[in-house]
């Protein structure tokens, strides 16, 4: 089997942990509930969370991979001096963007480029280096995690969006992991939040513990804040 097949249904086996303008509790995410409001607004996320999942599956393949090309032209005109910097991406899962491709040009830009690792509950992630075709095991929940990998502090991370609003606060998969994370980095990178147009809400109803993306990127453009 060819190197690209092999990375095809490592794709679908593994999960992965969202300038114009598998749902987890919270108790385990360590994240308060001290505010009145937080149980509706857990609930309310979860709700909106399966739709734009659901939607972004309904996606055709051919428009997946066209929004995913346009979403890596729109990241080249922001991402552009990588040679020697560490640049966070992801597993594409439930049809997120596809953007291994535009890893391996990074890579081949000089960029090393990483991949998140859960550790454990309530715990920041962790960041390892990884190379296309380089091995992968399974992390925790099936997240594919480097098997070699140096471990690194990105200066721009690639977050995947499940929903997104006008102050560019990302809805993500509830786990809380990315805002502890971000919160933890003793120096703050460049967040770039990415995913499909049809994933933008009103509003995500933003607590103390969510941070808002540096810039969000679309099939249609970026946006910053």
């Amino acid at each position: 089997m060819a190197k690209s097949d092999q990375t095809d249904e490592i794709a679908h086996e593994y999960a992965s942990p969202a300038c114009m303008l598998q749902e987890v509790d919270p108790a385990y995410s360590g994240i308060s509930s001290s505010e009145d409001r937080v149980p509706d607004i857990f609930a309310w996320r979860k709700v909106q969370r399966q739709r734009l999942i659901d939607e972004r599956k309904a996606l055709s393949l051919a428009q997946r991979k066209d929004y995913a090309r346009l979403i890596a032209a729109y990241l080249d005109q922001i991402v552009t001096d990588v040679a020697g910097k560490h640049v966070s991406l992801f597993w594409p899962f439930l049809g997120e963007p596809d953007l291994r491709g535009w890893m391996a040009a990074l890579t081949a830009r000089g960029a090393d480029c990483l991949l998140p690792v859960v550790i454990a509950k309530a715990k920041p992630l962790l960041f390892r280096s990884w190379k296309m075709d380089e091995r992968l095991e399974r992390g925790v929940w099936n997240i594919p995690v480097p098997a070699e990998g140096k471990e690194a502090v990105p200066d721009v991370v690639i977050a995947p969006l499940v929903g997104f609003d006008a102050r560019s606060f990302r809805l993500g998969y509830g786990g809380g992991f990315f805002d502890r994370t971000l919160a933890a980095l003793d120096r703050k990178p460049l967040i770039i939040g990415v995913g499909f147009e049809s994933q933008r809400i009103e509003t995500i109803h933003p607590l103390a513990h969510d941070i808002p993306m540096d810039v969000i990127i679309t099939q249609v453009g970026a946006y910053c804040r």
